[in-house]
């Protein structure tokens, strides 16, 4: 089944810029810390966890250190869904397309 020209090049260019939006995604790295940098974490756009930071202060205590742990990927991943609107915003905005609609 062809698709009327008008159509078919609006999905060419929807699977542009889904494109586009995952190799922005894929760009993003972030680092989000907890008990004031006590444990630190470095996540990519994909939230896979990179690289984890643990002060040997907090080395002792397990309990803090898992609660800190957890903690700091939290706001890692958080961090990397806040960069992903804003990257989306951007990539969206020119399309004409009506707010909150992605």
């Amino acid at each position: 089944m062809k698709l009327p020209g008008n159509m078919q090049n609006m999905m060419k260019q929807a699977q542009q810029m889904q494109e586009r939006m995952q190799q922005e995604i894929a760009l993003i790295k972030v680092e989000a810390s907890a008990g004031g940098g006590m444990v630190s974490v470095k996540m990519d756009g994909q939230k896979s966890v990179l690289s984890v930071k643990i002060d040997p202060e907090v080395a002792g205590d397990v309990e803090m250190l898992q609660d800190l742990v957890v903690a700091a990927c939290n706001e890692a991943a958080k961090k990397v869904d806040d960069e992903t609107k804003q990257k989306m915003g951007g990539l969206l905005g020119g399309m004409g397309l009506p707010p909150g609609l992605f």
